[in-house]
């Protein structure tokens, strides 16, 4: 799959980029949580991150169910990024 580099806000769609590896881990799940619930429906939050966050993604699934969809959009050792849309 081809890098994407998707943690910088270069697109014109409500795409907000949120790049997990500069918050400390105890507070990255609060963080995120918080910035989902921020999102209106219709918007992305691209989550950028150093490994698969199977754990997290169970979580937010058991959150927010159907209101929150959950795309990969590169998927390779070291460089993790996935599109989380509120949906309406």
């Amino acid at each position: 799959m081809q890098a994407i580099h998707a943690c910088n806000h270069t697109t014109p769609e409500a795409i907000y980029p949120f790049d997990a590896r500069g918050i400390a881990k105890r507070f990255r799940h609060a963080a995120i949580f918080g910035a989902l619930d921020a999102l209106i429906p219709g918007e992305v939050m691209r989550f950028c991150n150093d490994h698969d966050p199977i754990p997290l993604l169970g979580q937010l699934q058991q959150r927010y169910g159907e209101k929150v969809t959950i795309t990969y959009q590169q998927r390779e050792p070291g460089a993790i990024v996935i599109d989380f849309a509120k949906v309406g």
